[in-house]
């Protein structure tokens, strides 16, 4: 209870930061004015590589928003999943420079990554997880994600494509939300209307997986049909949702990448990956 009304305390005054209405004006002069950083792939978030860092009042920490991602085990580094650290950290410090740049949100630009054990865990009402198709939890961090979801967190989890990463993935929340099954998310839900009406559910391939093929889906072996992009979630009691999972589609790699080619940066970062990366956070720290 103690948790649940830190996370109701702490929404309320992000409500008052939050810019509900995020003017396509914005991503326009992204586009204008070329694209920026390329991504590299480490989780060194000590290396910037020219991303700038603003103003941030300390005194103010937890009434920013701060990207924290989740280290996580897996089966194998690269057995239906590349790991936890995949795009890091360029894709957390792009995505929370435009999220400065493009919204009165007031964003740290120093980003997080922490267990799902760890203490702090609770001073992030958002966290982001990646690569998940070989994870491998613990029964403390399964325990620790299903308290910190139903007392008012919001997990997202991207880029993992394919059946077999999928089946692994529900197998393992079954264990984490036993009472309840992720189902797929209408186009219709306010997730993907709050800020940027979307008309499709954006599938972004990775960078090289686009440069080699043209295609927005990548071929993982034959392992299903990644063509299709899905989009599902978990609810708490009160119809909220608490962890969306975006599966056959890689919106950290149009963040990471968005300085690797300008083609891609105008199909993906600017109409898709920023679109839909903002319109989650607004309704993560919205609800």
């Amino acid at each position: 209870m103690q948790i649940l009304n830190i996370f109701t305390y702490r929404r309320s005054l992000w409500i008052s930061l939050v810019a509900l209405l995020l003017l396509s004006s914005g991503l326009l002069a992204m586009q204008r004015s070329g694209w920026g950083r390329r991504g590299r792939g480490q989780a060194d978030l000590n290396d910037r590589k020219g991303v700038p860092v603003w103003d941030h009042d300390e005194k103010f920490q937890h009434d920013s928003f701060t990207f924290a991602r989740v280290i996580y085990d897996s089966y194998g580094r690269g057995w239906g999943g590349g790991g936890w650290d995949t795009d890091a950290p360029d894709s957390d410090l792009n995505f929370s420079l435009r999220l400065q740049q493009l919204t009165s949100m007031k964003v740290n630009p120093i980003p997080v990554q922490l267990r799902l054990t760890d203490p702090r865990l609770f001073d992030y009402p958002f966290l982001y997880m990646i690569e998940v198709g070989g994870i491998a939890l613990d029964e403390a961090e399964m325990a620790a994600m299903r308290r910190y979801c139903m007392s008012g967190g919001f997990i997202m989890i991207d880029d993992f494509w394919g059946d077999y990463a999928l089946e692994h993935l529900l197998q393992t929340l079954k264990r984490v939300f036993p009472d309840r099954a992720p189902y797929e998310v209408p186009l219709e839900h306010e997730i993907f209307q709050c800020v940027y009406p979307l008309k499709e559910k954006p599938q972004i391939p990775s960078i090289h997986s686009w440069l080699s093929t043209g295609q927005t889906f990548e071929w993982h072996g034959g392992d299903g049909d990644t063509r299709n992009v899905h989009y599902l979630a978990i609810n708490d009691d009160a119809g909220r949702i608490v962890m969306f999972i975006c599966h056959n589609t890689d919106l950290g790699d149009g963040w990471e990448q968005e300085g690797a080619d300008r083609g891609y940066f105008e199909e993906f970062a600017v109409k898709k990956s920023y679109p839909l990366g903002i319109n989650i956070v607004t309704y993560a720290m919205t609800h």
